[in-house]
């Protein structure tokens, strides 16, 4: 499929982030927008724009705290509704820290990426021919799966985030917030269970991206979370940007991250060791490095048109009604024309990012606490709305 072909294609909500976007919460709600300038940007300051409404709407489903920016040519505006956390009646830092869940992938594919276009590996190297041993029993043979199908989602390996207590209930969290996993842990877990199906089937799995960082590690010599910080995070100064590692917490202003468990109850799971989720999942971020990431990623500061249209190459995902590349989605716009995004949430946090294919319109959406059915929705929409030419401030 050509890189920037047209396709009708429907809403991304990762199968395997499925447990961590349960019952919904409803948090004091206060809301405010603003139009913020930086480097010569227009200020435009409209309280009541399309972007509140839509920001609004989010909130109104039952999130506790969101905060969206839409960026164009000369122009950057945000709005954020609901409060940063509960009981206190602060708004979301526009500027503030969030887990940015399964985003965390377009970075790690990006590497990967990198990678290839050096000549260090290839997409369709075997697992087995990188990480002998690791894939197998249970159906799994490494020996007949690529990089490609990790990326893509077309290993039929299971997904590993079902067997994490911390995410999965409230007295997991509760007991196992802290607790450390390697990777070859979580990619041990996930070989117990059966192959989903035979490779070449899309099926979605946190479990593809940790065994991709494994590879980053055997190829380079170095963590899939050095090379994030080498190879993007340092030339792009994303000084809110971060790999945290085992670190169970959020430098700097953040929102809280809340999640009910089925249980009606919001309980604050803002500390968790991110270590469980890896390089499927585990970075932190903000609406602004994002839009700035996506921005260099399409405008070619950080991959070679080969290594882009290999990216944006995507696959039938028919369970999500959607296609997939290599760490992006595509889909179309009711305006006309597509965009690339990924969906993320872990640990009480959603994420959603987009960017047209010439690189000159971003939106980033950051959400805190459960939502219900229509949270994903309404972010959709408000992606749509900032991503087409209308006046969304």
């Amino acid at each position: 499929m050509h890189v920037f072909a047209r396709r009708r294609l429907g809403l991304l909500l990762p199968a395997g982030l499925a447990a961590v976007l349960l019952a919904a919460l409803a948090g004091p709600a206060s809301a405010d927008a603003d139009a913020d300038a930086q480097g010569g940007s227009v200020t435009r300051p409209r309280p009541a724009g399309l972007l509140q409404q839509a920001v609004n709407a989010i909130h109104g489903t039952g999130t506790v705290g969101v905060l969206a920016e839409v960026r164009s040519p000369g122009t950057r505006h945000s709005a954020r509704a609901g409060t940063a956390e509960l009981g206190t009646g602060r708004p979301v830092p526009r500027g503030g820290s969030f887990r940015i869940g399964s985003a965390t992938k377009t970075f790690t594919a990006t590497v990967v990426l990198q990678l290839v276009g050096e000549g260090q590996m290839s997409l369709d190297d075997t697992v087995e021919r990188w990480l002998p041993g690791v894939v197998q029993g249970n159906g799994h043979d490494g020996r007949r799966i690529t990089v490609r199908q990790l990326l893509q989602h077309t290993s039929a390996i299971p997904d590993v985030l079902g067997d994490i207590p911390a995410l999965n209930s409230a007295a997991g969290y509760r007991a196992e917030r802290l607790r450390t996993y390697t990777s070859e842990e979580l990619v041990a877990l996930a070989m117990r269970h059966p192959a989903t199906n035979d490779p070449g089937v899309w099926s979605y799995s946190n479990t593809n991206y940790i065994l991709a960082g494994m590879i980053i590690k055997k190829v380079t010599g170095h963590s899939w979370a050095d090379e994030v910080n080498a190879r993007i995070i340092g030339p792009l100064r994303l000084t809110k940007t971060s790999t945290p590692g085992s670190s169970p917490s959020i430098p700097g202003p953040h929102a809280h991250g809340y999640r009910g468990f089925g249980t009606g109850t919001a309980l604050d799971v803002t500390e968790f060791n991110p270590s469980a989720v890896d390089a499927s999942g585990s970075i932190i971020s903000s609406a602004d490095d994002l839009s700035r990431f996506y921005t260099a990623l399409f405008d070619g500061r950080l991959l070679d048109p080969a290594r882009l249209d290999e990216m944006t190459t995507t696959v039938s995902a028919p369970e999500l009604k959607a296609e997939y590349g290599l760490g992006l989605a595509e889909f179309s716009l009711p305006c006309g024309g597509s965009y690339f995004t990924h969906v993320g949430g872990v640990s009480g946090y959603r994420t959603q990012v987009g960017v047209t294919p010439d690189a000159t319109r971003t939106t980033v959406v950051l959400a805190t606490g459960d939502g219900d059915k229509n949270t994903q929705k309404a972010m959709s929409r408000l992606m749509e709305q900032g991503l087409c030419r209308s006046k969304v401030q």
